[in-house]
């Protein structure tokens, strides 16, 4: 079975931390190039972080120099860390393969002020 499954997620303080897990199972995870995506309220979805198969990362300004994307190729899991949190981070938070054939169903990030 194809899937990705996020974990990792929810309430934390501003300036907080947090790292975000997604485990894929069913797809050649080492092939494949990964990404997180965000949608914030009422807001559309947006990449957040990318990483490709050999380690190259990229990142969306609102995040850049406070997170990391990173992958773990024998736990077939990307992760992301996000640091100095602000409550315009919180969204819902999934994780895609960067083609975006593969979606998983997203874990909630709640920042509080």
């Amino acid at each position: 079975q194809v899937q990705l499954v996020e974990s990792g997620g929810g309430l934390v303080q501003a300036g907080e931390s947090l790292r975000l897990s997604c485990t894929a199972s069913g797809i050649h995870f080492t092939t494949r190039s990964m990404a997180w995506h965000r949608q914030r309220p009422e807001q559309q979805r947006e990449l957040v972080a990318l990483i490709t198969i050999d380690g190259t990362t990229n990142y969306a300004p609102s995040v850049q120099g406070r997170s990391t994307i990173s992958r773990d190729n024998v736990k077939n899991t990307v992760y992301l860390q996000i640091n100095k949190l602000k409550p315009e981070d919180t969204a819902v938070y999934y994780c895609a393969t960067l083609r975006g054939d593969v979606w998983g169903r997203g874990t909630q990030v709640t920042v509080s002020s």
